[in-house]
């Protein structure tokens, strides 16, 4: 009976590491995003579409029951998985990512959204303006580091493409939250600077989940709060 961490952007698996430490069991499954600190497959297009039929496939090959749980991307394709298939999990928490028609994306995410802007963005984000960018959105300087050294060009244009396919994200996957039925937990930073806590809050109550909301704490709760997330999952799984 596995948990099946799933990371976001710009993240690798590594992002799981401080709260993988403080979870009372052994039976844990990092995936990599396809372009994520590993190659794409042939014909992979790195939509949204796209990550969501690699995410069934992955959890399709691994024995179940399985706990689901998802950061940021690994969260959105986390619950439009248990809203597709709702008896595909035993249990799901996702956080750091509104699924919500009324979400306006966040600027980095405009930008890479638009046609050339995104690219002299990416062109323009050396390791060490990332890392800047991260500690300054909650990061500790040490996975901040870490993360900065896997973003290379193949993430970059994974990035891009996933986000251009995502403008309307909110609005065509909103509808199919009421099909979810495994029990869930969604995660939230009270001061998260990508989405604010209401929009974790309705998600909690439209797919009827529990909702935990860290006070202090920005996008990255795994690494702020990763001994109150491992309380919170663990509850959960209990």
């Amino acid at each position: 009976m596995p948990v099946v961490f799933v990371h976001g952007v710009p993240d690798t698996h590594r992002v799981w590491r401080a709260l993988i430490q403080r979870l009372r069991r052994d039976d844990v499954v990092t995936l990599s995003l396809p372009g994520f600190g590993c190659g794409i497959p042939a014909g992979f297009d790195c939509t949204k579409e796209a990550y969501c039929e690699w995410l069934f496939g992955e959890l399709r090959r691994i024995e179940g029951p399985i706990d689901l749980v998802g950061h940021d991307w690994g969260a959105l394709l986390a619950v439009r998985a248990v809203s597709l298939e709702p008896i595909l999990v035993r249990t799901w928490a996702a956080g750091g990512a509104p699924l919500d028609a009324e979400y306006e994306w966040h600027r980095a995410a405009k930008l890479w959204q638009t046609p050339e802007v995104g690219e002299q963005v990416m062109e323009k984000l050396t390791p060490e303006a990332l890392v800047s960018a991260l500690v300054a959105a909650g990061v500790p300087q040490p996975e901040a580091t870490s993360a900065a050294e896997h973003v290379d060009s193949t993430m970059k244009r994974s990035i891009l493409a996933l986000y251009r396919s995502a403008v309307r994200a909110g609005s065509e996957w909103e509808g199919d939250l009421s099909r979810v039925q495994a029990p869930g937990l969604v995660l939230w930073g009270e001061n998260d600077p990508y989405a604010a806590p209401v929009f974790g809050s309705r998600l909690a109550s439209r797919t009827r989940a529990r909702f935990a909301a860290f006070p202090a704490c920005s996008h990255w709760w795994q690494l702020e709060r990763a001994g109150e997330v491992a309380k919170e999952l663990e509850a959960l799984w209990s």
